[in-house]
């Protein structure tokens, strides 16, 4: 494990909310929830997780790692296809228990389905009964994941 860039340790409210010190809290599988967004539109893009390694690798690399729960490694976001999410600015929220990317993505897209974002799908609200139809926000697919990962099974857990 890489331990060039430290953490501090969590010692008191205040110091982990009016801090200067990055003392993230990582929950009981030692991740830490991100929410990756576009750095020029705003877009949710991805939800991710990130171990202690992946935040490290992040912070010194300037480019998005993750810890992938399915297949348990710590996965360079666009190593295999090129996608790769470049750190334009990183933030932790108030009691360091979440991570904020906002990143620019070479070729466009963050999804692994083939969408820009992995949020292409809008659930309906107030719906008072019956099935839920999700409605998709794009339309075309960014890439074919088929052409960039092959016929590999989906790395998501149903």
């Amino acid at each position: 494990m890489n331990e060039s860039i430290p953490f501090a340790q969590r010692v008191s409210i205040e110091q982990v909310e009016e801090g200067k010190q990055l003392a993230p809290k990582f929950d009981e599988n030692g991740l830490i929830p991100v929410v990756t967004t576009d750095a020029s539109s705003g877009e949710v893009l991805m939800m991710g997780g990130m171990n202690k390694e992946a935040l490290r690798q992040t912070i010194r690399t300037g480019e998005a790692h993750y810890w992938s729960r399915s297949r348990k490694v710590l996965w360079h976001k666009g190593a295999t296809s090129g996608l790769v999410q470049k750190v334009e600015e990183m933030r932790i929220d108030d009691d360091q228990d979440a991570v904020w990317l906002r990143v620019a993505v070479d070729g466009g897209a963050s999804c692994h389905v083939g969408y820009r974002s992995c949020f292409y799908r809008a659930v309906p609200v107030e719906v008072e009964g019956g099935s839920v139809e999700l409605r998709f926000t794009e339309q075309e697919k960014a890439f074919d994941p088929v052409e960039v990962y092959g016929d590999a099974p989906n790395p998501t857990q149903l």
